[in-house]
């Protein structure tokens, strides 16, 4: 029986990201090649990373998509050398990835569409005993950030990941594996991702483990005075997962690992002298 995510992944838990992509908005072509890409999971894995994401298809704003074997081609090498020594999740929408990587070892599907984008995704990760991130994006990578719009933002976002968290119970993925992502620089705005991190409490309310994922998106280049900042830079990022983390947020998807590993260990440390 598949323990539930929190106990495999308790908070906090720093996952490290693997971008074996030409695109990617921060690292895109670093580690296109299998080879850089497996010693990246491995530099990440003894950096702290309690879970390697691997992916193969950018989803920065603007990005037209991966054709469905190019992807194979680019993740399945890297999920094999790496699944079999730690945990891995594959950052996928496309059921034949999720399955074949799961086949391999991965432990986690991070699904961007949050089940809305391959209509047999959710039928893999149910048949398997995979855990599943579900996200939230206001449309698609070629438009989320047109104009992004919310009635409440937070309120709408809380919405929909509770209506995706039913959908997920009802196709048969058991509740205690599935966590929980905002989708922070997904269709949003920099007022927007600000909002939801404030008010992330009304999220982790659903109960569920929520996952941020903000490490070097650009709102947090431009609330510090780059108007047309494309990234965010590192300690910006880490401040923003400390906070988050005081709102009860329970893993952290990052590309600078063991700086927030090292925060987060002195937040825990102050946290337990004072209570």
């Amino acid at each position: 029986m598949t323990l539930p995510l929190e106990d495999v992944f308790p908070r906090p838990s720093v996952v490290g990201i693997v971008n074996v992509t030409p695109d990617s908005f921060s690292d895109g072509g670093l580690f296109l090649d299998a080879d850089a890409a497996i010693a990246q999971g491995h530099r990440l894995r003894g950096a702290g990373a309690a879970l390697v994401d691997v992916g193969g298809e950018s989803t920065r704003p603007g990005s037209e998509g991966t054709e469905l074997d190019e992807e194979l081609q680019r993740v399945l090498p890297v999920v094999e050398a790496l699944a079999g020594e730690f945990p891995v999740s594959i950052d996928t929408s496309k059921a034949e990835v999720a399955r074949r990587s799961l086949a391999l070892g991965a432990v986690m599907v991070n699904d961007v569409t949050a089940l809305r984008g391959d209509p047999e995704l959710a039928g893999v990760v149910a048949e398997s005993e995979a855990y599943l991130c579900l996200m939230h994006m206001l449309g698609d990578p070629r438009t989320m950030q047109v104009d992004p719009h919310y009635d409440d933002v937070v309120a709408d976002v809380a919405s929909f990941l509770e209506a995706r968290l039913e959908a997920a119970v009802s196709a048969g993925i058991p509740e205690e594996r599935i966590c929980l992502d905002p989708g922070i620089g997904f269709g949003k705005t920099v007022r927007h991702n600000l909002e939801l991190l404030g008010h992330l409490e009304e999220l982790v309310a659903l109960g569920r483990p929520v996952m941020i994922g903000a490490s070097r998106k650009r709102f947090l280049g431009r609330i510090l005075g780059g108007a047309d900042a494309l990234t965010g830079p590192v300690s910006a990022g880490v401040a923003t997962s400390v906070l988050a983390y005081e709102r009860g947020a329970s893993l952290f998807r990052v590309h600078d690992v063991q700086e927030h590993v090292e925060a987060l260990v002195a937040v825990r440390a102050v946290e337990g002298a004072a209570g």
